[in-house]
């Protein structure tokens, strides 16, 4: 494939020269960054052969950014602020997140596809599925997207001639242009213009238009994502795992392009779902929280992180903000007092594999079911800010005095908020009022389900002066200071107390 067409040079061009950028921070993920040296030096040549003056061409910086701080998938707005960017020219996998403060413009790339044998695939499963197909694709793959129709088409044709025996609906891509309102609010939630408002993902919108990963597509009238199946085009990654658990609730199949071939078994991708209930009812059982911060450009994240906070001091637990980049267990494992974490991260790097951690990494949403007394989970799995900030988890109402059964302790337990008694109550008659509510709400009379673990909620400093293990004591138990002892004085190549032979 052509570089040039490869890199979109000419559409990268006109977007600095429209938006009389002057300085342009191209950011490029790890597999990428060899050809760094030549896309600049073809934009480089591109806006000097579209510049009226050679002046306008000398004022353009263009910088090359690596390493990202977080997920290369986001626009790294911390790493161009210190070079003061104008905006940022994306390269690469992306979740298409909408940034909070610069432009950005997103280069997908283009991935190679037979069209042709994709079309094969795609009518065959058609013809097997009782339901319509909804089309989906990496965004590498959105280039071919019109030969992958029009051979659809053909191929439809030729296998039925009846064009009405089943129903096939494409996907379109967005924006690849993203230009967020100035705005002044410094909660995080900067608003967006409406060219690139559909950036972010939303799931069930007004009108039944369905957007993630950079995707949208309509629904007919009346139809729900349930009633359709899912066709995906593109590698097993983060995005297609954004998929599965978004519409949990479809079937779902893969056309792997690189091999040509039809995978129908997605099991494994399901049993994340199954994981990531197991790591809510562990999640439930904390009682020292740490807060990731996983990104600094997705806009929302700062009011994510409010919420969160409000949501885990009304659950009575303490909470800590922490943050380090891209986590590790190496890193995590400096906070042991911290029982679980919450990543807030975009929906394609949220999903850590926590399986070498300390503890357990959960998503926002999973820290809403988890700490939401009465929470019952449907299903559904939302991983968008803008879907997390109107969230209200279905349940049933319980007092918030009852103890709840913990499935990882295998007994009831009293949650911090639970032991809210007056000193003045803490009587005989006050206890004795304590266990006939329990007696009341736990319903039950099997006296060994009516032993209850009580749960308490320890900060950091509680934790540190409770460990065994706290650090070198120089001075012992004793308050009397060390005695001084003078060091060696003078030049390393000869001290004062060494002696010269000459």
């Amino acid at each position: 494939m052509d570089f040039e067409s490869k890199y979109e040079i000419s559409p990268v061009a006109t977007f600095i020269r429209n938006h009389n950028f002057k300085r342009v921070a191209l950011q490029f993920p790890d597999e990428l960054l060899k050809d760094s040296t030549g896309v600049v030096g073809a934009l480089r040549t591109e806006l000097r052969s579209s510049s009226q003056a050679d002046n306008d061409m000398k004022d353009i910086g263009l910088y090359v950014m690596a390493d990202t701080t977080y997920g290369s998938c986001c626009v790294d707005e911390v790493g161009a602020s210190h070079i003061n960017a104008d905006c940022v020219i994306h390269y690469g996998h992306t979740c298409l997140s909408p940034t909070s403060n610069l432009p950005a413009f997103f280069v997908f790339g283009k991935a190679p596809i037979n069209a042709s044998d994709c079309a094969k695939h795609l009518c065959n499963y058609a013809l097997s599925s009782a339901k319509p197909v909804v089309v989906l694709f990496g965004l590498e793959y959105g280039h071919a997207l019109q030969d992958v129709i029009d051979a659809s088409t053909a191929v439809k044709a030729s296998l039925c001639g009846d064009t009405s025996r089943f129903e096939l609906h494409f996907a379109d891509v967005m924006s690849q242009a993203m230009i967020p309102e100035k705005s002044s609010e410094t909660s995080g939630q900067s608003g967006l213009l409406s060219s690139s408002t559909s950036n972010g993902d939303c799931v069930d919108a007004v009108g039944k238009t369905y957007r993630i990963g950079g995707l949208h597509w309509s629904l007919e009238e009346g139809l729900n994502m349930e009633d359709y199946s899912l066709f995906w085009i593109g590698p097993d990654n983060s995005a297609f795992a954004n998929v599965v658990l978004t519409f949990n609730g479809c079937e779902i199949v893969r056309y792997d392009a690189t091999e040509n071939k039809l995978l129908t078994d997605t099991s494994q991708i399901r049993r994340i779902l199954k994981r990531r209930y197991y790591l809510v009812e562990k999640a439930k059982d904390a009682a020292i929280v740490g807060i990731l911060v996983g990104t600094l450009g997705v806009a929302g994240y700062l009011s994510v992180i409010h919420q969160i906070k409000e949501l885990i001091t009304r659950a009575g637990k303490k909470a800590y903000t922490l943050v380090m980049g891209k986590p590790n267990p190496a890193k995590l494992a400096n906070f042991p007092e911290c029982d679980v974490f919450i990543y807030i991260s975009c929906a394609q790097t949220a999903l850590l594999d926590s399986k070498e951690f300390l503890a357990p990494v959960i998503t926002p949403f999973e820290a809403i079911l988890a700490f939401t007394r009465g929470s019952e989970w449907t299903g559904k799995y939302v991983m968008q800010f803008q879907d997390l900030a109107a969230l209200t988890p279905v349940g049933v109402e319980i007092p918030e005095k009852e103890a709840r059964f913990s499935f990882i302790q295998g007994a009831y337990v009293q949650d911090p908020d639970f032991q809210d008694i007056d000193d003045e109550d803490e009587n005989e008659d006050g206890a004795l009022a304590l266990v006939n509510t329990t007696q009341t709400a736990l319903q039950t009379r099997d006296k060994d389900l009516k032993i209850i673990v009580k749960g308490t909620a320890k900060s950091g400093v509680e934790y540190f002066a409770s460990r065994s293990f706290q650090g070198l004591e120089i001075n012992g138990n004793t308050n009397a200071p060390e005695p001084f002892i003078m060091g060696r004085t003078g030049k390393a190549s000869g001290y004062s107390h060494e002696t010269s032979e000459n």
